[in-house]
């Protein structure tokens, strides 16, 4: 390919794939599947590659983080990020509004926003392309982070238009991905963060920004620091003129006419904030004109045309009644506490996660003591202290566990990690949870296998690993308690029926440390079949997309262990698949069917296929199947006894096929 059309080819898919971005994080209205995203961005990769020379910064590639930074340079602010004043009740919302009326004379509108609990960020781009990223620091000077925001994928790495301005807002990280980021945490016995806003804040200070690039962190802008770039005479048609230019906003932003809206507002956030997928504190409250903020001026730290509402916290009062510790099947050893119920942020709370013994020792956690809980990033129930004046007088400090609580293995700490671990292989903890993993639903999806009865199979000798599963005897079964004759043949036909499984769900059901059901449906559409992946080296793992040195590092040291092919040995002797039966990317992107970048939802009762089948048929032909009907929503397949999902469809206008439309399209695809 001649130069220039390499050079007008890298273009095009810099534009198509910082336009999907776009749609993807910055709109949450993707108009392409993960597929085609990932097809584009490989023929980018290799582009770019063989023509290094024509790599630039607002490329989607240099996005994905890598750099190792020695330190942070300092970043002056030109103009200071100042703080806000914090209120805490009505009365003091209604005080800063007098004050605002009696300087400027007349009543005044105010914008609403959330009040994000992240991190202050501060983001420059000259002539449209982003050139600094900053944190806020002391609001003079802050932290130069630029290549750790550039991972952020809802920041624009090129406005829409060539202006040049300095955008000011928040970084945070979702709940769904602190919810994750600490389970991964605590399965690896690290230290787990205390509330996303912690979480986001160490994500954005890594020196390695690969390590940010995968926390999933994302972004909601609110300010400029000078307005003169921007038409907008007010800050609500700020945020819109923002969106505009490519940057993410916050869609629940109000305006208000009187400060009674205001606090209407305020009682109505307060009342669903914990339905958002993000944490919020508070509300701040803007003067809306532009000309009027300009007016009321600043005092030496905040504005005096804003406010900041925070929220009373959602604590309460409860007792430590035990401490429970329970073996996951990595080994780490979580104590949990089990509390006396107390009603906290809505729902009732009588056990909360105490991470490891570390987190005891810092708090001095002891039985019987008063403890105020809360709720993490309103999800998680957490301690937050320790009521010392209700502690008991004949209170000791709790001791810490030397042995396993199962096999009495001694716990050790490895290097790093500040949780205990129990490295007995054999441990029954360890194995009746690999074995309750290796048939969930994502993994083996064997049914009627719940861990009542894996336990009794597994203190009985019918099992010792996952491979005795497809050994096992009907007669075994009917020595099991409330196991009966149609239980046991129910089961058995259950596990016969994941022999044929498609292999990406034995790599997940196999329990190999950091890989997921994501990265090991990735690994089997490269790698086909299991044996060969197990002979895959760390070097050909490393060169998939979006696989990393630890999981290939995991992937390599799991299956260098002899063990690990007894077993496969074992299962493969059974009968059990280890073949990929689903499409490549590659194969994916080739196919033709009415199904291909369209996104369906089955409803009512399918007679032809079942509904996991008829959903795996559709997305190997390039659809993408969801659970609810929206105005993205492609296709409704309505089986017998369609209900309220066929009514929404017909209400917005969506098209609807019956059963025999969805099976001649699937039958007729190529």
């Amino acid at each position: 390919m001649a130069e220039v059309l390499v050079a007008q080819r890298i273009e095009e898919l810099k534009t198509q794939l910082n336009q999907y971005a776009y749609e993807y994080y910055v709109k949450d209205q993707p108009t392409v599947e993960d597929h085609v995203y990932d097809a584009l961005y490989r023929e980018l990769i290799e582009l770019e590659t063989k023509h290094p020379d024509l790599i630039t910064e607002d490329s989607p590639t240099q996005r994905v983080g890598g750099i190792i930074l020695e330190g942070f340079e300092k970043a002056v602010h030109d103009i200071p990020l100042y703080s806000l004043n914090d209120v805490f009740s009505q009365a003091e919302i209604l005080a800063f509004d007098q004050r605002v009326q009696k300087a400027v004379g007349h009543p005044v509108t105010y914008t609403c926003e959330l009040k994000i609990d992240g991190l202050s960020i501060s983001l420059r781009y000259e002539e449209g392309k982003f050139v600094r990223g900053a944190t806020r620091g002391d609001g003079s000077v802050g932290e130069n982070i630029t290549e750790n925001l550039k991972t952020v994928k809802s920041i624009p790495m090129t406005l829409r238009e060539p202006i040049t301005i300095e955008v000011r807002g928040e970084c945070y990280m979702p709940k769904a991905s602190f919810l994750r980021l600490n389970q991964e945490r605590e399965e690896a016995g690290l230290d787990v963060f205390a509330n996303p806003r912690n979480a986001a804040a160490g994500s954005l200070r890594q020196l390695d920004s690969g390590v940010t690039a995968k926390r999933n962190l994302s972004t909601f802008l609110y300010a400029v620091a000078d307005v003169a770039p921007l038409e907008a005479e007010t800050q609500y048609d700020m945020l819109t003129e923002l969106d505009q230019l490519g940057f993410r906003i916050n869609t629940e932003s109000r305006l208000c006419e009187t400060i009674e809206e205001v606090w209407s507002y305020i009682e109505e956030l307060h009342e669903h904030r914990m339905e958002l997928p993000y944490e919020i504190d508070g509300v701040v409250i803007k003067v809306n004109e532009f000309h009027l903020q300009e007016e009321l001026g600043f005092t030496v730290k905040a504005p005096r045309w804003a406010a900041a509402y925070k929220f009373p916290p959602e604590e309460a009062q409860t007792m430590i009644e035990d401490i429970e510790w329970t073996i996951g099947r990595t080994g780490v050893v979580t104590p949990t506490a089990v509390m006396t119920p107390v009603r906290v942020a809505g729902t009732t709370v009588s056990r909360a996660s105490l991470h490891n013994s570390d987190y005891i020792k810092m708090k001095d956690i002891r039985l019987q003591d008063t403890v105020i809980i809360y709720k993490a990033g309103d999800i998680i129930p957490e301690v937050a202290q320790v009521v010392l004046e209700k502690r008991p007088e004949e209170s000791v400090p709790y001791e810490i566990p030397s042995h396993c609580p199962i096999c009495a293995s001694e716990l050790i700490h490895l290097d790093e990690e500040v949780a205990l671990r129990c490295i007995n292989p054999k441990c029954p903890a360890q194995m009746k949870e690999g074995l309750s993993h290796f048939v969930s639903r994502n993994a083996m999806n064997i049914e009627g296998l719940g861990p009542r009865v894996l336990a009794q199979m597994y203190d009985n000798e019918l099992v010792k690993d996952v491979a005795d599963l497809y050994f096992l005897k009907e007669e075994e079964l009917l020595t099991l308690d409330k196991i009966k004759e149609k239980s046991a043949n129910n089961i058995l036909t259950a596990i016969e029926a994941s022999k044929k499984n498609s292999a990406e769900r034995l790599v997940f059901g196999l329990g190999i440390r950091h890989v997921g059901a994501k990265a090991a449906k990735i690994l089997m559409e490269h790698f086909e079949t299991i044996r060969a992946l197990s002979q895959a080296t760390e070097e050909e793992i490393l060169n998939l997309h979006s696989m990393g040195s630890t999981i290939a590092d995991s992937l390599v040291t799991y299956f260098e262990n002899q063990e690990v092919h007894e077993l496969l040995d074992e299962l493969e002797a059974a009968g059990v698949n280890f073949n990929y039966l689903g499409r490549t990317t590659s194969q994916i992107a080739a196919v033709k069917s009415p199904f291909k970048d369209k996104t369906v939802v089955l409803t009512g009762k399918l007679t032809t296929y079942t509904r996991q089948e008829a959903k795996e048929k559709i997305e190997n032909l390039g659809g993408k199947v969801t659970g609810s009907v929206s105005k993205k929503t492609d296709i409704v397949v309505a089986g017998e006894e369609a209900g309220s999902k066929l009514v929404k469809a017909e209400s917005l206008g969506v098209t609807v096929w019956d059963e025999a439309q969805m099976v001649e399209a699937i039958e007729g695809s190529s």
